[in-house]
């Protein structure tokens, strides 16, 4: 066998995993290989369904996870054996590889695919444990999530399990998002402020760091959460500044944000957006999100962090209502506009919704309906509903969000 035939070999047997081994044995260098990605694919064989795994499935491997330590603690890693599931292993008497229960647990597993592949490799792995297989201690064992690395994936799966994460785990799971939100924000802000600095805006005073705009209230409102008890006092991680002078008439951003489940990539590209806006120069951004219900959340525009922490994902959408609410804060309509946020998938009364957005236009504000604001190259939104509103006068579209930036841009210049 050439060494081209050779790596063709492995490949494949790594592929077919191992119910290949009698027929496809595998390099005794690629077992570690081999048992980490049987530790995730063998589950294939042990879920009641693809890709699910039941109760009772999870318990018995947190029981076997503890056997495993403790029958490892005298042995080294590398002498494990694979398998991964309880699944019934190949009995041919011919095979070479180990079939015994694996002594992979998740933070071994995870130790050992950041050592074993590159990094874009261990992000596809860690993001298919958590949603193809339901792998949720990835995210409530402290010690296995601190290996994680922080990216838009994680952070996603963090706000959509985050009810599950203990709270001894909420500290470190926080600082995940804001690691992956901070990264975002300095990203696109930086391409926001370059296509605003070339626009013709109102005149208007941008806050100075001096004690005359010190904004006492919401400095210690903010920081309450950094109260010393052994010092008796609060220790403040931000000051909070007000403008020495308000932007004559500003333009009005009202953004009103879908949370349902399948928006999570747009409502977290929102917030950040929402974040960065609302330092910009003559504009007055608004927020709220909404389900069957509507919660206003521009107390916290200038923490994206906290805001995503406070979205709740699914539920029903009652789109109509969102934009109701969303005309009562609409002031000079002139000098408005309305984003909505949303797939268009109306769960109440799509005559409320067209509605509320024919009474927007009319008034003489601007609406804005984004099908979905991220990178998706195919977003999935009732098209129907989209056509129609475009009918009325709202411009429709999906668009990534420094799109969004130049749109508002052209706009307001």
């Amino acid at each position: 066998m050439t060494k081209d035939e050779e790596v063709l070999v492995n490949r494949w047997r790594l592929i077919l995993g191992r119910f290949a081994e009698f027929h496809l044995p595998l390099a005794e260098e690629l077992r570690e290989t081999d048992e980490a990605l049987a530790f995730l694919y063998d589950r294939e064989y042990t879920a009641p369904q693809r890709g699910l795994r039941s109760d009772a499935t999870e318990e018995e491997e947190e029981e076997e996870s503890s056997d495993a330590e403790n029958s490892a603690a005298g042995s080294t890693e590398g002498g494990a054996e694979k398998g991964g599931t309880d699944a019934t292993p190949p009995t041919d008497s011919n095979r070479t590889g180990g079939t015994g229960a694996s002594q992979l647990t998740v933070p071994i597993w995870v130790a050992r695919i950041k050592r074993l592949f590159p990094q874009q490799t261990v992000e596809v792995l860690q993001r298919q444990a958590l949603e193809k297989y339901n792998l949720t201690k990835l995210l409530t064992d402290e010690s296995v999530l601190r290996q994680l690395e922080p990216d838009f994936n994680l952070m996603k799966n963090i706000l959509t399990f985050r009810d599950l994460i203990p709270k001894q785990v909420h500290a470190l799971a926080y600082r995940i998002v804001e690691q992956v939100v901070r990264e975002l924000q300095k990203r696109l802000e930086s391409h926001v402020r370059q296509v605003f600095s070339g626009r013709k805006l109102p005149r208007t005073n941008a806050p100075y760091r001096i004690f005359r705009n010190f904004d006492f209230e919401r400095t210690i409102r903010k920081n309450l959460k950094n109260y010393q008890p052994e010092y008796g006092t609060i220790v403040p991680e931000r000051l909070y500044f007000n403008r020495n002078v308000r932007p004559y008439n500003p333009w009005h951003i009202v953004l009103l944000v879908d949370q349902s489940g399948s928006m999570l990539d747009s409502v977290i590209y929102t917030a950040v957006m929402a974040s960065i806006f609302v330092r910009m120069p003559a504009l007055s951004v608004r927020l709220a999100v909404f389900d069957t219900s509507v919660v206003d959340l521009t107390d916290h525009l200038d923490d994206p962090v906290a805001l995503l922490m406070k979205v709740q994902l699914g539920g029903g959408t009652d789109i109509g209502q969102a934009l109701e609410y969303g005309k009562g804060l609409i002031v000079t309509p002139p000098r408005t506009i309305v984003v909505l946020v949303s797939d268009l998938y109306e769960g109440v009364n799509y005559q409320r919704m067209y509605s509320a957005c024919r009474d927007i236009i009319e008034a003489g504000s601007r609406l804005f309906v984004l099908a979905a604001l991220d990178y998706s190259a195919t977003p999935t939104y009732d098209v129907n509903a989209a056509h129609h509103i475009a009918r009325l006068g709202a411009d429709v579209a999906a668009l990534t969000p420094e799109k969004l930036a130049e749109w508002i841009g052209n706009i307001i210049s």
